[in-house]
C-alpha cells in the first residue's frame, strides 16, 4: 500500500511538471538547438549543451506550475484538463508554489554555471524572460491571441543559448530569423492545440488565437508554419550550412504543410490536435537534424 501511494505521489508531481508526456518539454528545446546548430562556432560544445537542455527543462516545467497555479479553479471545468494534479487536488497549491520556487531555483543555477563571460548577459535575459512566463497563463483571460504572448516566451530558447555561446547577442541575420521562426512555428502550433478546448473556452469566456481567428486558424497556422520553415531556411543559408542540410529541411517543411491541411477538417476529434501538437515535436526535431546535417562538410 505505501509503495502504491509513493508511486501515485510521484506521478502526480510529474503530471504536474508534465513530465508524464514529454513531447511539451522536448518541443522547448528545438529551438535552442536551431539556435546552437546556427553558431557561427557550431557544432556547440556538449557540456553547454547539456546546461542549456537541463535549464530549459527547470524553465518549462516552472512554466507548466505556473499556468496550473493560474488555472486551478478553470482546469477542472475543461475536459482536457480536469484530471491535472491542481485541479483534481492531487497536490495542494502550497505544495505547489514550492516546486515552482524549486524549478526557478534550478534554472537560476544553469545560469549561474555558464561561462563567466557570458553569465551576465543570459542572467539578464533570463531574468527578462520570466515576467512573460508567469504573465502567459493570465493573457487568455485579458488578450485575444495568448499564444503570442507564448511565443515571445519561446524566443528567450534562441537568445540564450546564443548569448551562452559567444556573450553577446550579435548574430545579425541567422539569429534574428531563428528567433521569428520560433515565434511563428510556437504561435502555429499552439494555436492548433487550442482548438481542441474551443467548445469549453467559449463557455467560460476564455481567450485564444484558435477563436480569434475562428474559421481563419487553420490557413493562419499554414502561414506560420510556411514562414517559420523559410525563414529557418535562410538562417541555415546566411550561416553557411552545407547541402546535407537541404533534404532533411524540405521534408520537414512539406509535414508541417501536410498538417496544416489536415486542420482544415471540420470532423477532428479533440485527440486529432494533441497528436498534431506531437508531430511537430518529430517535425521540429527533423528541422534541427537538418541544421546538424547541414554542418557536415
Amino acid at each position: 500500500m505505501a509503495a502504491a501511494g509513493a508511486l501515485r505521489f510521484l506521478k502526480s508531481w510529474l503530471a504536474l511538471l508534465r513530465w508524464d508526456k514529454p513531447s511539451g518539454r522536448l518541443i522547448l528545446l528545438i529551438p535552442a538547438g536551431w539556435s546552437l546548430w546556427l553558431l557561427p562556432s557550431s557544432p556547440p560544445d556538449p557540456g553547454l549543451v547539456g546546461l542549456i537542455g537541463l535549464g530549459g527543462l527547470a524553465v518549462s516545467g516552472a512554466g507548466c506550475v505556473a499556468n496550473d497555479l493560474w488555472d486551478r479553479r478553470i482546469d477542472p471545468l475543461v475536459e482536457r484538463t480536469r484530471q491535472r494534479p491542481l485541479a483534481s487536488g492531487a497536490i495542494g497549491v502550497a505544495a505547489a508554489l514550492g516546486l515552482l520556487l524549486l524549478c526557478l531555483v534550478l534554472a537560476l543555477l544553469v545560469v549561474l554555471a555558464l561561462p563567466v563571460a557570458s553569465r551576465g548577459l543570459c542572467l539578464l535575459l533570463a531574468f527578462a524572460a520570466l515576467p512573460p512566463i508567469l504573465i502567459y497563463p493570465s493573457a487568455k483571460r485579458w488578450f485575444a491571441l495568448p499564444q503570442l504572448v507564448l511565443s515571445l516566451c519561446w524566443g528567450f530558447a534562441v537568445l540564450i543559448p546564443w548569448a551562452a555561446a559567444r556573450a553577446d547577442l550579435v548574430g545579425g541575420w541567422p539569429l534574428a530569423l531563428a528567433w521569428l521562426a520560433t515565434l511563428l512555428w510556437c504561435f502555429g502550433f499552439d494555436t492548433a492545440y487550442a482548438m481542441a478546448d474551443r467548445p469549453d473556452d467559449r463557455a467560460l469566456g476564455i481567450r485564444s488565437s484558435a477563436l480569434t481567428l475562428g474559421a481563419a486558424a487553420p490557413a493562419t497556422i499554414g502561414l506560420c508554419y510556411l514562414c517559420a520553415a523559410l525563414a529557418l531556411a535562410l538562417a541555415a543559408s546566411l550561416a553557411g550550412v552545407s547541402a546535407w542540410f537541404w533534404p532533411a529541411w524540405a521534408l520537414a517543411a512539406a509535414g508541417m504543410g501536410r498538417e496544416a491541411w489536415q486542420l482544415r477538417s471540420p470532423h477532428l476529434s479533440r485527440a486529432a490536435y494533441g497528436r498534431h501538437f506531437s508531430h511537430q515535436v518529430w517535425l521540429g526535431a527533423l528541422l534541427l537534424l537538418a541544421l546538424v546535417l547541414g554542418r557536415w562538410p
